[in-house]
């Protein structure tokens, strides 16, 4: 199959700007259309969806995309029509005296930038990329969408219903390998956003300067888990394990390290192990245990642990069935806690992306504190403990994309929270208002009233008496 080349990228984003030109002001109901055939898309096409991303992984639940994928673009779908009308209402703003009371007006207008690229990455394939385009749509835009080449199925799925269901100067997905996303990436789009690894956020950000174009990056970066004295480690257990074996630890936000109280290490590994037994009685035969996407990253992840062995680390696998995982191609495996993990390790250095868990120890939560902001700020931060001063001690002293307390990752299924990193984490979010203002342009509005303003307060020359005055005013 041909894939496009850059001037063919130039010729489907020239059409979709200049149709975007030529239609403005499009009214909101426009955009109201456009979310309400995503909404049909994803209802009458989830469960190709779901099937087509198991066959991308070699297996992955149905009840996970739904979960994962599916409904939560939904939601956000449905969030975006109801609050539609309260984010595009122009902000009305103040204007100083005495410009008030002579009649001027301001305001900031919400106006659509025009088209928005979308690279979205393979782990969550569907909800990466058209949650992103949702608000764009809100916001007025138009779209190009270029999903991973690792989940290959999925994408010909997306470009195909995409096609059925919008026209190609509303949206299009442009499917291919690297070279094309690196194509794309040159683009001068009205805004890019990125979703995937810091280092190909980086080439991305570079490909986007070239034409001064505005992005957001939705990075990663090693999310750690504080577990507080007082916490309830069986809960927290249960929920560290969820958290970091849903789709096998492929997620932005799952828990990468765990930092928990010397005294109660074992308790702590005991209940993320207890967790680990209750939800996967059994892995290699486990529909509901997601396999890693490629051959690639499996020898990766189990590199990463060869690594900490080799350096005196203590592996413990959780293996509830007590399966023999030397003998099968699934590309799965067990969650692996990695005990005295130090930063010369492989596993400490970059983000996991895999059911690979370090856990390290403190005396006093200070020393977590310490070597959270000794490190690249985090997209996640997870704290457990009922201290109040405690945990505001930890969220206080140090900064992140985002934080759930007394559980994991579930701060980005809030639709009207923004969802972003900071630092190597990203740059900028989505989901929520700020989404919409994200794929917006703020545009300020001042409204001279009839009467000669510049005259009164003495702003044309020959400057005088007038001019005094309002100088010795504005410096009162």
């Amino acid at each position: 199959m041909a894939h496009p080349d850059r001037d063919e990228l130039m010729t489907m984003l020239d059409r979709q700007r200049n149709d975007f030109m030529a239609k403005r002001p499009e009214s909101l109901n426009v955009r109201r259309d456009r979310i309400k055939r995503m909404i049909g898309l994803m209802k009458d096409h989830g469960d190709a969806f779901s099937k087509a991303m198991s066959a991308d992984f070699g297996n992955r639940s149905w009840e996970q995309s739904m979960l994962t994928d599916i409904a939560p673009t939904i939601s956000l779908a449905k969030y975006c029509l109801k609050n539609l009308d309260s984010w595009a209402k122009p902000d009305k703003r103040k204007v100083q005296f005495p410009l008030n009371l002579l009649g001027a007006k301001a305001e900031v207008r919400y106006e659509p930038l025009g088209v928005i690229g979308i690279i979205a990455p393979w782990n969550f394939p569907v909800g990466l990329a058209f949650s992103p385009l949702l608000q764009a749509f809100a916001a007025g835009n138009r779209a190009m969408i270029k999903p991973s080449e690792f989940t290959e199925k999925t994408s010909q799925l997306m470009k195909e219903l995409v096609e059925e269901a919008f026209t190609p100067e509303e949206c299009v997905v442009v499917t291919g390998p690297p070279e094309v996303a690196q194509a794309f990436s040159s683009l001068p789009f009205d805004h890019l956003l990125f979703t995937g690894s810091t280092a190909t956020g980086r080439k991305v950000m570079q490909a986007a300067a070239e034409n001064l174009v505005p992005v957001t990056l939705e990075l990663g970066g090693k999310s750690p888990v504080v577990l507080g004295r007082e916490a309830d480690f069986k809960r927290a257990g249960e929920r560290i394990a969820m958290g970091k074996m849903m789709n096998a630890g492929q997620i932005c936000l799952a828990p990468d390290y765990m930092y928990v109280p010397e005294d109660k290490e074992v308790e702590a590994i005991g209940a993320v192990s207890d967790g680990v037994h209750a939800m996967y009685p059994k892995l290699l035969e486990n529909d509901d245990y997601t396999s890693v996407v490629t051959d690639k990253h499996f020898d990766r992840l189990q590199t990463l642990v060869k690594d900490a062995r080799d350096k005196g680390a203590d592996v413990i696998e959780i293996n509830p069935g007590d399966e023999d995982f030397s003998n099968t191609n699934a590309r799965k495996m067990p969650l692996t806690i990695i005990r005295n993990p130090t930063d010369d390790m492989e596993v400490m250095q970059d983000e996991i992306f895999g059911p690979v868990l370090p856990v390290k120890t403190y005396k006093a939560v200070d020393e977590a504190i310490d070597y959270i902001n000794d490190h690249d700020r985090p997209l996640g931060l997870y704290y457990f403990g009922d201290n109040g001063e405690e945990q505001e001690q930890v969220l206080g002293r140090t900064i992140s994309g985002g934080v759930t307390v007394n559980d994991v990752i579930f701060h980005v299924s809030a639709d009207d929270l923004p969802f972003g990193g900071v630092g190597p984490s990203g740059i900028g979010s989505y989901h929520g208002p700020e989404g919409f203002r994200t794929f917006s342009h703020a545009r300020a509005v001042y409204t001279q009233p009839k009467i000669d303003i510049a005259g009164m307060a003495g702003l044309k020359p020959p400057y005088g008496d007038k001019a005094a005055k309002t100088i010795k005013s504005m410096l009162k």
